[in-house]
């Protein structure tokens, strides 16, 4: 009998999903380890556009550059889309959708993607030479986070995909 790695045709999507994300998060872990790369208490955050120049694209552009400041796997992809502007006495709001997910060959478009809000602020009342705030909720958190003040973790992103993908195996 030869050698060969065992087949996965017989793992469930759930160990599937388990198996991926766990090789992302070793490989992540060290490559972390090997570079240095990060500190424990580091918080990455961007040059965000002034009030007075913000435009749609401008803040799509910007949420995207400052979505590859998180250390997530390379694995991990994103698709971002504006969703509709929203006004409120002293602000205007305009709201994007990132949809993140681990797209394997074998599952191009996967079933477990978890989504992040996010919400550019411009304010109606500060000053327009100011940066724009953003803010953004990871999928089934209620946590609000602002750019430039929280830590994103990639568990976040793991969390929600391993739940959903429980939570269709039990249905």
């Amino acid at each position: 009998m030869e050698d060969r790695p065992p087949s996965n045709l017989s793992l469930t999507a759930e160990e599937l999903v388990n198996n991926a994300l766990e090789r992302a998060r070793h490989a992540v872990m060290n490559e972390l380890k090997d570079t240095d790369q990060f500190s424990d208490n580091e918080i990455k955050n961007i040059s965000w556009v002034t009030c007075r120049d913000f435009t749609v694209e401008e803040g799509k552009r910007q949420i995207a550059e400052y979505m590859r400041t998180w250390e997530v796997h390379p694995g991990w992809l994103f698709t971002l889309s504006y969703l509709r502007f929203s006004e409120e006495e002293h602000h205007t709001l305009h709201h994007y959708w990132a949809r993140w997910s681990i797209p394997t060959p074998a599952k191009p478009i996967p079933k477990e993607t978890v989504c992040v809000d996010f919400v550019v602020d411009i304010s109606k009342v500060k000053p327009q030479t100011l940066p724009v705030e953003v803010r953004f909720v990871v999928e089934g958190s209620k946590l609000v986070h602002t750019a430039g003040r929280a830590r994103f973790r990639e568990k976040w992103l793991a969390d929600v995909a391993e739940s959903k993908a429980l939570n269709r195996r039990g249905k």
